[in-house]
Parts: C-alpha cells; sequence; structure tokens
C-alpha cells in the first residue's frame, strides 16, 4: 500500500517488504526474512529519504538504524518509545481530559470490569484474549474492556499540532475475512454511523496527542466508541492500514500529506467528499499451497501471493478492495471479493500442515 500511494503521488519507491508479493515486485520490491533482514537490505540502497511501515513501532532499534543512513520520513525511535507506552499515553490522555482505559502491568484489583490480555508489542489484535486470572508472562498487560464500534483516526502531524484525514471503522475477528476474536481483518470509510460527534472528538484525540509526544507525519489513533466518548486503545506512529480506504473515499492524498508533515507543514484538508471505500485481509483458516494468481492482478486484489506459495492457517492470503456509496454496501462487496477468492483460489490443503 505504501509503494502504491508515493508512486501515485510521483516518487520513485524501492519497497523491502516480508512477503514480497506478485503486486509489488513490479515497483522493485525485495523480499526479506525478518525486519533485520529488511533494514540491512535497506540500508544499502541510496534514496532521499526512508518511510518504514506496520511492526516497525515496536522497534525502535530498527528505526535508528534506518536513521543512520537515510533521512527518516517518520518518528524517530524515542517519540516511538514515549508513545506506545501504555502508561505515558494514559497520562496525556488524563491531562487533556480525554477517556482512555485502565491498563495494568499485573493481575487487576477490580474484578468488577471486564479485561483484556494484549502483548505490549504487538499488533492488528494478534493475541488479544480476554483475561480470566491467571499470571501474566513478560511484555503482556492487562487493560479494561471498553464496549462499543472499534474505530481509527487517520492524521497528519507536524510536530505541534495535527489534522485528522479520515475515520474508519475497524472490521474486527469477522469470520467472512477468515478471522475471530479480536483480530483486525481491514477497515470501512467512513463507519456506519453518524460521524459528527466521533469525528470532533478525534480531532481533539489526534492534536492531543500530536502535541504531548511532538508526532510528525501520518500516524492512526485506534479507539472504541461507546456512543457518546471515544476512548483511545493505543497509538500507532507510522502510516496506518485505513490510508488507501481514506484516499479513494475522501480523495485525499495522503502520501503528499506525509511528506508535508514530516517537513513541519499541516496539509489543508477540504470537506470530505461523499462516498465510501474499504479493504479487507482475507486469512487462510487452512494450510494452503497457492494455484495460479497471476490472474488476481487484474481483479483488483492486493497483496497477491505467488503461485506455489505455502500459506500456513491464520496467516494472511490477500486483501481485498472496494468502493461504493455507502459503508454498507462496501462491506457487502468486501465479503463478495472473499467469497470470490475462496472459490477460485486453486489451492491445496497442505497435509500434516
Amino acid at each position: 500500500m505504501l509503494a502504491d500511494l508515493a508512486t501515485r503521488d510521483g516518487h520513485r519507491v524501492a519497497a523491502f517488504d516480508l512477503f514480497g508479493d506478485l503486486d509489488l515486485e513490479a515497483d522493485e520490491a525485495l523480499r526479506g526474512g525478518s525486519l533485520t533482514a529488511l533494514v540491512d537490505a535497506a540500508l544499502e540502497v541510496p534514496a532521499r529519504g526512508v518511510v518504514y511501515g506496520a511492526s516497525f513501532e515496536n522497534h525502535p532499534g530498527l528505526v535508528a538504524r534506518l536513521a543512520e543512513r537515510h533521512v527518516l520520513l517518520g518518528n524517530p525511535p524515542d517519540v516511538l518509545r514515549a508513545v506506545r507506552d501504555p502508561w505515558r499515553l494514559a497520562a496525556a490522555l488524563h491531562d487533556a481530559g480525554l477517556p482512555s482505559p485502565a491498563t495494568v502491568a499485573g493481575a487487576p484489583d477490580d474484578r468488577s470490569r471486564r479485561w483484556l490480555r494484549k502483548p505490549l508489542r504487538g499488533g492488528g489484535g494478534t493475541r488479544v484474549r480476554a483475561w480470566r486470572g491467571g499470571a501474566l508472562p513478560a511484555g503482556v498487560v492487562v487493560q479494561e474492556r471498553i464496549d462499543g464500534v472499534v474505530c481509527s483516526a487517520a492524521a497528519v502531524a507536524d510536530g505541534v499540532d495535527a489534522v485528522v484525514l479520515g475515520i474508519s471503522e475497524q472490521l474486527v475477528g469477522r469470520r467472512a475475512f477468515g478471522v475471530r476474536g479480536h483480530r483486525w481483518c481491514g477497515n470501512l470509510v467512513p463507519p456506519r454511523l453518524e460521524t459528527t460527534a466521533l469525528l470532533e472528538q478525534g480531532r481533539a484525540i489526534c492534536s492531543c496527542l500530536a502535541s504531548a509526544f511532538a508526532l510528525r507525519g501520518l500516524f492512526g489513533v485506534d479507539f472504541v466508541w461507546d456512543g457518546e466518548r471515544a476512548w483511545t486503545i493505543e497509538v500507532n506512529p507510522r502510516p496506518t492500514a485505513s490510508l488507501e480506504a481514506i484516499e479513494a473515499a475522501h480523495g485525499v492524498e495522503v502520501f503528499a500529506a506525509h511528506l508535508r508533515g514530516c517537513a513541519g507543514e499541516l496539509p489543508l484538508v477540504e470537506e470530505a467528499r461523499g462516498g465510501a471505500a474499504g479493504k479487507a485481509v482475507l486469512f487462510a483458516t487452512e494450510d494452503v499451497v497457492i494455484g495460479d494468481s497471476e490472474a488476481w492482478l487484474e481483479r483488483g486484489v492486493r497483496d497477491i501471493p505467488h503461485p506455489g506459495e505455502r500459506i500456513a492457517a491464520g496467516r494472511p492470503i490477500c486483501t481485498v478492495v472496494a468502493a461504493a456509496a455507502t459503508p454498507e454496501a462496501v462491506l457487502a462487496r468486501l465479503e463478495e471479493g472473499a467469497g470470490a477468492v475462496r472459490s477460485d483460489l486453486g489451492v491445496e490443503v497442505v497435509a500434516g500442515g
């Protein structure tokens, strides 16, 4: 997605990705076996700047290595450490009068509330589940569960303030896309609810965090909307997965906005145009071997695996995208697209994994 957004904005891109998907290789993608390997490869390529994506917010040391060789177009390591600390985040929100769920490092004393256990260095809802007592391993915290609609704000900051580019509803635990529980599997723009108050609070949250943590460039805030208040769950201080849907629905040039924010300027954001868009990641429900996937290139499917590639159960297969007049219609098209991919995958079950 990042490579696509940048090339559409006129930039020449060298992309380094763990999956090395079929559709990315046309943009000089190089495949690596780990984040460290990606950084090693990126350090060998001359470039005007480097933009990092998902997972690097949990690895500030690797971001520091990137910054030694390239101009860092994003938040530096010290900002990542600060804003990803749940207690520093909660303190900044509390000082601004903004709600956030209680988070504790050990077993909570208040058993009258419902709690979730989640990794400190996680993402996408992976390994998040209900806490029902017992000891916690290192690197795992317990957070109060808030009932409501899981949403996210995509914003751009200049180190002092921020503007919101769009609000999305997160698709979580939907069996149509092969996941359950708290696992993220996509975004709808706009959410399937009245967004006036939600957008107002999202703007207040993003401005508060930009100021408190000196955020720059694109970032995202995950929160739960309980019908009256937006409860901030966590911050992703880098470009987020909802951006291609926001650009499609609202016509915002998100990569250009990122570069302006990194340069210390806030972009001018016009009133969002009508329409809706979304994306959904389709996950494997069993171990599979991909058949002929090259035809997917002409069907609007993204993140396409190579023919013959083995994908384990629980891992992502590809991404489907859709646009329509309403978010309800978008979700229906995403589910239809996911069903079509499953029906013509041309895959075989891998015996014994």
